[in-house]
């Protein structure tokens, strides 16, 4: 049974919330310890500093014999309490959020990179920045807030705790302002807050993929001229952004005003109902009043934030819808393609041609799955691609695109990622193969030498040829380079390919190449012309040069 990304994802959360469940019962015990002795602070000082006055009015008699010293040390316990148990409450309640958040954040980066393809690829850097920190921080509210209820609860209950030394109607009319503050509170959160928190997330997002984009093509924006319109563009996001935060807190404002109309309803319900008590108990019974309904101050802050969770939860959930996931294990990289009759083994060699905009690359990610494969196109090892385990289908294949992505990393950590485990000497065998190691040996930190925001530091050339490097070391049986050659000069290009022809002769891969240039389409045994059918990505293809039997 398929379960969506949001529930998925709550599942997720859930697991955190179980596997921190010690710090968070520690936050929500310590919150409601500050609560409690916040109320019975504020309380017992009325109290004392009320009956303390009447007694010094009362006469020496009545001052001497007034007995300062228990509510004295109760007040400092209090205190004490109440300070303990705030830093207790913030650095437990924070410690598990941060712990979940580091463990949620690899585990929604991992569902994203196994989920479907076509949700990634559609996904541009900055609204992929903006899911991952900002809306993930935003959970983050729902790990640090867990502890109100607890602490509203204690706080009310110390309340009315108080109240009735006045009278059981005094308590009444605590409780009743209470609620009635925390439904108020809680319709305007859901009216006016929750809305807001959500536009805000998403123009957030927004404002970030405009930045990111813009700040990439930032020399053509300067050598087009047209700066201003860059700008206005980004002031418009801006603007929008500007707009609901605006909104938000506008409607924090008026969670605030409930609370502050919620005290003053306690106040008067309070001297209305306490008039037979003595002065100490009323101001008691006032204070107290005040503390029970500030102490659902948390309470309020989640209220306003529950907009801004949701849609973080939403946005992050819509990354990890999956559709029933294909799990086909694959016997042998065999290659059949049924449409023109032909099946590949490595070490066989196939060129994949046709004019730009064919579906050349498109053909080719849909072998390796790092598009939404085409059931009846092709198949692994007899098995349709479309029924293979991604998984078992990517790790058939050594792919070297046309836009190599490089990490803004050193050119170790680059090559590594297509085999962790490689040594230096794996590393300058593949960089020799792809005409790369003098280059590198010429860097003062040579393998460790830093590349910059995507290969910032290197040529076109020697970014693509950082990629083939990358994908030599890559053990699959396949190796599948698309326009490995361009961009460069004709001497590199032959020495690059006559290295190429040595590096299959000795590992015996097969090699899928995608490329315009004669040369390059020199080294394969056969040639399959692609050409686009329709706009929903269909190709036609025809075998133009059989390959020979190995």
């Amino acid at each position: 049974m398929n379960m969506t990304g949001v529930a998925r994802l709550k599942t997720l959360i859930r697991a955190q919330e179980r596997r921190q469940g010690a710090r968070l019962l520690t936050a929500a015990v310590t919150a409601a310890l500050v609560s409690a002795a916040a109320v019975l602070l504020l309380g017992v000082s009325g109290w004392f500093i009320t009956a303390s006055a009447l007694a010094g009015l009362a006469g020496s008699a009545a001052a001497y014999s007034f007995n300062f010293m228990i509510p004295s040390a109760l007040i400092r316990f209090l205190a004490i309490v109440r300070t303990g148990s705030r830093y207790g409450e913030r650095v437990t309640g924070h410690d598990a959020a941060l712990k979940a958040l580091a463990a949620l954040r690899p585990q929604l980066f991992e569902g994203i990179a196994r989920g479907p393809v076509t949700p990634a690829l559609a996904l541009a850097g900055g609204e992929a920045s903006s899911r991952m920190v900002q809306d993930v921080d935003a959970i983050q509210n729902r790990f640090v807030r867990l502890s109100a209820p607890w602490g509203a609860g204690a706080g009310l209950t110390a309340g009315l705790g108080l109240a009735l030394l006045t009278g059981w109607t005094t308590a009444l009319a605590i409780a009743a302002a209470s609620a009635l503050g925390l439904i108020a509170a809680a319709l305007v959160g859901r009216w006016m807050a929750q809305p807001a928190g959500r536009a805000v997330q998403a123009a957030s997002g927004e404002f970030k993929t405009q930045f990111a984009a813009l700040a990439a093509a930032a020399p053509e924006l300067q050598a087009y001229g047209v700066k201003g319109w860059a700008v206005d563009r980004l002031a418009e996001r801006g603007a929008v952004l500007e707009q609901a935060t605006e909104r938000l807190a506008w409607a924090g404002g008026w969670i605030m005003l409930t609370q502050s109309g919620a005290m003053a309803l306690a106040i008067v319900g309070v001297m209305a109902t306490a008039g037979a008590a003595s002065p100490p108990l009323i101001a008691l019974a006032i204070l107290a009043a005040i503390t029970t309904v500030e102490s659902a101050g948390a309470l309020l802050t989640a209220f306003r934030h529950k907009g801004a969770v949701e849609a973080a939860v939403e946005r992050l959930g819509g990354l990890l819808d999956q559709a029933p996931s294909a799990s086909a294990s694959i016997a042998t990289p065999a290659l059949r393609l049924p449409s023109v009759d032909l099946t590949l083994t490595p070490p066989q060699r196939l060129a994949v041609i046709g004019p730009s905009g064919a579906g050349k690359t498109t053909l080719i990610e849909r072998w390796m799955h790092l598009r939404t494969p085409q059931s009846g196109e092709a198949a692994l090892g007899g098995v349709d691609v479309a029924d293979a385990s991604p998984d078992a289908a990517r790790g058939l294949f050594a792919y070297a695109p046309q836009q190599a992505v490089l990490l803004a990393g050193s050119v170790r950590e680059n090559l590594k990622m297509a085999l962790p485990s490689a040594g230096d000497d794996a590393l300058w065998a593949a960089l020799e193969d792809a005409d790369l190691a003098d280059r590198v040996r010429a860097a003062p930190a040579g393998l460790n030498a830093p590349l910059g925001e995507n290969g910032a530091r290197l040529s076109g050339g020697e970014r693509r040829r950082l990629g083939l490097a990358r994908a030599y070391l890559r053990p699959a049986p396949w190796l599948v380079l698309d326009e490995p050659t361009e961009g460069l000069d004709a001497a590199t290009e032959a020495r690059v390919l006559e290295r190429l022809a040595h590096r299959l002769e000795r590992t015996g891969q097969g090699l899928i190449l995608v490329s315009h240039r004669p040369a390059p389409l020199a080294l394969c045994d056969g040639r399959l012309a692609v050409s686009r059918l329709s706009s929903t990505g269909a190709v036609r293809m025809s075998l133009q040069k059989a390959l020979e039997t190995v």
